[in-house]
């Protein structure tokens, strides 16, 4: 199902965030053509009066200006250089991004403006932009994750029927790897029932690790009014039997019971140390001291002193 692009001009690109470990997020798109079942941000378009059934994903909002709008932000005096996460509500590097390139725009800001950001993406397209990527890890803290909820072919269809193939990105990851870009992998979400069983689990920790992945990480299934009525419409079609427990499992909320959610996290962490997930790059790109202070209308802007700390008076 092709999607109809919509070019909209925003009026802000950067959305202040509390309770996370990012201070920051940005999405160039609003609206995402991977249209995942279990996606949470139906549950935003609900209450922002947009379909939050079959139909989201069939139409993307563009912000034509993005880039432009990102760098006027990250050039006013109060910008503190916080992390940003880059595709937090839509895919960064969805089919849109092709086209318009906003993702590798918005990369190449904020590496200029020294300011550390972490990708969320399903899209393989991210080995495009492997040349500002590396550029930027040069001069600021860059971290990409790759979510890959299952290899397996029916869980990838029926729950993300516009995502790529999760053997795409594992390339995708690979790639990354060896160019020295920290990537993990997130299991996110872990779908009870569907995805949760340790050989599914297993299959994708081993992958990752054959990759190259520094990390992997999972969290649980979030069902928000909006997003919940359309994953178990999903789920009663290829997994009917399963209806009965998700009566059960969120009977009382959105989430999964803490001690549930906590047990499939520890399943997946005892997997990783079993498997040996860890950082393994031969090269590794990291911020290097010399480019701390070149941020357009920074220090050296100021004509202050660009000596290291431990030197200056």
């Amino acid at each position: 199902m092709r999607a109809t692009y919509e070019e909209q001009p925003c009026k802000s690109a950067l959305n202040p965030v509390k309770g996370m470990p990012f201070a920051w997020s940005l999405n160039p798109y609003t609206g995402c053509s991977h249209r995942c079942a279990f996606c949470y941000v139906r549950g935003f378009e609900r209450r922002a009066d947009r379909p939050s059934d079959a139909r989201y994903g069939t139409v993307v909002r563009v912000k034509t200006n993005f880039v432009t709008q990102l760098r006027s932000e990250l050039a006013r005096k109060s910008w503190k250089r916080e992390s940003v996460a880059i595709g937090a509500a839509t895919d960064p590097y969805q089919p849109a991004e092709a086209r318009y390139r906003l993702t590798r725009g918005t990369i190449e800001a904020l590496s200029e403006f020294l300011t550390p950001f972490h990708i969320i993406t399903r899209g393989p397209l991210i080995v495009r932009d492997l040349d500002v990527l590396a550029k930027a890890a040069r001069r600021v803290d860059v971290h990409v994750n790759m979510s890959i909820s299952s290899l397996e072919k029916k869980e990838w269809r029926e729950l993300e029927p516009g995502a790529p193939d999760p053997r795409q990105r594992l390339k995708a990851v690979r790639a990354l790897s060896e160019a020295g870009i920290d990537v993990g992998i997130g299991i996110a979400p872990v779908i009870p029932g569907v995805t949760d069983s340790t050989e599914v689990l297993a299959e994708v920790v081993r992958a990752a690790r054959a990759a190259g992945a520094t990390r992997i990480w999972s969290r649980g299934l979030y069902l928000a009014p909006g997003t919940r009525e359309h994953f178990l419409a999903a789920l009663a079609s290829a997994w009917p039997e399963e209806g009965a427990r998700y009566a059960k499992l969120y009977a009382h909320g959105a989430y999964l019971a803490k001690e549930e959610d906590e047990r499939l996290r520890e399943r997946v962490r005892a997997l990783a140390k079993a498997h040996g997930v860890k950082d393994r790059r031969a090269i590794r790109l990291e911020p290097e001291a010399a480019v701390q202070d070149e941020a357009p209308g920074g220090q050296l802007g100021l004509g202050l002193s660009t000596a290291p700390a431990a030197c200056r008076a």
